[in-house]
């Protein structure tokens, strides 16, 4: 079975430590795909600099296919910094290297024709992909998206835009009360995406379908770094449910979502014990 994370790429620089780590939303789930035992792909642009050649190599050992990565010497990767405090990292700033352009993956007939062959098909808002996401409209694969948790992908104009294109849809919750996440789970679904995964911490996490919401259950460990906790929950649920044959379209039994929960819940704490989103570190100055 063939997933893909198409978009961002980043390094997380952990400021503190003079330390950085290939990662981006895309990236962390063809990462952790494969690591689930998927045949695994990215697909984004690759800037020839320090940070992306970090990244392509990290994802070439880990045996995640690059092949068809834009690539330019012009563009910059994204550095995001990052301040790791027993175990838990904060976010402090991104920037790019000076006078570089970050480049945002725009999809042409060689990348649709790639991106048929695969049977899920993965990307997130900091992709800056809103007007490709369209492109997948006759797609019969599985579609994923990551919302995050800002606002902004959240209003009425973006959601209308994306969702029509999204099997399954990401959010994370934490900051929101449980008549919020319903409200928000009924404006997604009526855009045509079928499930709705609202991540809220340690506190677990809610899928809701048209019948019925499902909670979930984290696995509490002491963590060496939480970097990558909720694409790695997030990757390891949609492995597990097309692993057991849901296919997009299908009403998920609770048998086969309870376990994609207790496998992801797993999955990610076992994240949590590694550094950075999946390792590869590198010193930088």
């Amino acid at each position: 079975m063939k997933f893909i994370g198409m978009g961002d790429n980043v390094v997380d620089r952990y400021i503190n430590k003079k330390v950085m780590f290939p990662g981006g939303n895309a990236v962390n789930f063809a990462a952790y795909a494969k690591q689930c035992g998927m045949d695994s792909a990215y697909l984004g642009v690759l800037a020839d600099d320090v940070e992306g050649r970090l990244i392509r190599n990290a994802l070439q050992e880990l045996g995640v296919d690059v092949s068809h990565c834009h690539t330019g010497s012009n563009y910059a990767t994204e550095r995001c910094d990052v301040v790791l405090k027993e175990g838990d990292r904060t976010f402090v700033g991104s920037n790019w290297a000076d006078e570089k352009e970050h480049k945002a993956l725009q999809l042409d007939p060689s990348d649709l024709d790639y991106l048929a062959g695969f049977d899920v098909i993965h990307c997130g808002c900091y992709a800056g992909m809103e007007d490709e996401i369209k492109k997948l409209k006759d797609f019969s694969c599985v579609r994923t998206f990551d919302f995050s948790s800002e606002e902004l992908y959240r209003t009425e104009r973006y959601l209308e835009k994306v969702c029509p294109y999204v099997d399954i849809a990401l959010f994370s919750g934490e900051k929101m009360s449980r008549d919020q996440t319903a409200a928000l789970q009924l404006k997604v679904r009526s855009f045509g995406t079928q499930y709705v995964l609202v991540t809220n911490g340690t506190k677990g996490q809610t899928l809701f379908d048209e019948a019925a919401s499902y909670d979930g259950t984290v696995k509490l460990i002491p963590p060496l770094d939480t970097m990558g906790a909720g694409d790695s929950f997030f990757t390891a649920f949609v492995t597990t449910l097309m692993k057991n044959g849901w296919k997009r379209g299908v009403i998920a039994n609770e048998e086969l979502i309870r376990k994609a929960f207790d496998f992801a819940a797993e999955f990610s704490a076992q994240t949590c014990l590694t550094e950075g989103s999946f390792g590869y570190s590198a010193r930088y100055e």
